[in-house]
């Protein structure tokens, strides 16, 4: 067994396919709807649940925003406006949801579309 092979052999071998960003943040959406959802169920909100939802949103969606604002993202700067709006939104949004004086159901619409956008489908 020569150097270069064992290394294979340990380990494995190396996943054939890469997942591309755009895989990667509809997944990191995908996770956060899910549990604002799960947390919003309409019969007996969970309301801690709720928090830890919407701390992962705003945290994700502030990663996303420091993205948009660097000048080396690739997207039109059209497109990263109104993305960045979708981050201020969420980020003012997500206190009145926290003082039970708005529900949730804005943020898990604009994850949703955003996921739609990525998945390259049509706006409903």
């Amino acid at each position: 067994m020569t150097a270069h092979h064992m290394p294979r052999n340990i380990y494995g071998a190396a996943p054939a396919v890469t997942r591309s960003p755009r895989n990667i943040e509809y997944d990191a959406l995908a996770r956060v709807t899910r549990a604002m959802k799960q947390a919003n169920n309409d019969g007996a909100p969970d309301f801690n649940a709720m928090v830890s939802a919407l701390h992962d949103n705003l945290r994700l969606w502030t990663v996303l925003a420091t993205d948009l604002a660097l000048e080396e993202n690739g997207l039109p700067v059209d497109l990263r406006a109104r993305l960045f709006y979708l981050y201020k939104f969420t980020a003012q949004h997500t206190p009145k949801v926290l003082r039970k004086t708005a529900d949730a159901t804005a943020l898990i619409d604009i994850n949703i579309a955003v996921m739609r956008g990525l998945r390259g489908e049509a706006a409903v």
